[in-house]
């Protein structure tokens, strides 16, 4: 059992819902991302997604793409990427989860890919371009060195490849709340309380929300069926608003709101 998986089972001894917020990696750089990773676990967050930036990303928004092109154009490498989550590994005792492109899995191997994960403290991967159906090569390799291999389903899936996707996925399922990619936006399907209750059904694991959710008042709607939420866009254009003042505290800031309505969800 991992550290996220330890995570998991606490939070539901305790009746809470999980908040996890999302970090691209090198945004606005490496050491700012620290800086915002640390006000995330001080925030009350229990567990951070982190995004490795990839050219060519499936399921993120303008937010999200605009931040890992920055990353690339100054310069930042997989190696470069590992080495500062081992760096932060050390410093931090939150989960990490790791948002990767399987091409680039498939790149460095995925014995290697595995073995860097476990290595910088991963404790489980998202691979949004990934199918169940050629998912258990990777998931094998994770497995063997205490990773997660989370899966996706979202709201176009058809029921019975969803229980299916629900039933092999690792540390939480992770439902996308919205048609289309990832972003900020002002309202959630009408049918998410069903769709998330009949996965919780079928699922061996915690099953968690994100792709849209934006404010404290949306979270904690999510949160009232949810086993936890997911955030990005709305955090990571925090961070793009104050760019030149104290990002991180706005960042943080936002986190604590998200933390109060996840808590207090009724």
């Amino acid at each position: 059992m991992n550290r996220l998986e330890k995570t998991f089972r606490g939070l539901a001894k305790s009746g809470r819902k999980a908040l996890v917020p999302f970090l691209p990696i090198g945004y606005p750089d490496l050491e700012g991302t620290a800086r915002v990773l640390k006000a995330m676990e001080d925030a009350g967050a229990d567990a951070v997604e982190l995004g490795m930036p990839f050219s060519d990303s499936l399921a993120d928004g303008p937010v999200i793409q605009a931040a890992y092109h920055h990353a690339l154009s100054a310069g930042l490498t997989v190696p470069d990427a590992f080495r500062w989550l081992a760096e932060q590994r050390a410093a931090r005792s939150i989960p990490f989860v790791l948002m990767c492109a399987f091409n680039l899995a498939h790149k460095m191997g995925l014995e290697p890919f595995a073995i860097a994960c476990h290595r910088s403290g991963i404790d489980a991967v998202v691979a949004p371009d990934l199918p169940i159906e050629e998912s258990a090569p990777l998931k094998r390799e994770l497995e063997r060195h205490k990773v997660c291999l989370v899966n996706l389903i979202s709201p176009t899936t058809p029921p019975r490849r969803a229980h299916r996707i629900a039933r092999s996925s690792g540390g939480f399922v992770y439902y996308i709340s919205r048609r289309g990619v990832t972003g900020t936006r002002e309202d959630l399907d009408a049918d998410l309380r069903l769709v998330v209750l009949d996965l919780k059904r079928h699922a061996k694991v915690p099953v968690l929300v994100g792709f849209g959710i934006s404010t404290p008042e949306q979270a904690q709607t999510v949160a009232q069926v949810a086993d936890g939420v997911i955030v990005g866009s709305a955090l990571v254009s925090e961070v793009k608003a104050n760019l030149k003042k104290d990002y991180a505290r706005a960042a943080g800031k936002l986190a604590r709101a998200l933390r109060e309505a996840v808590d207090a969800r009724g």
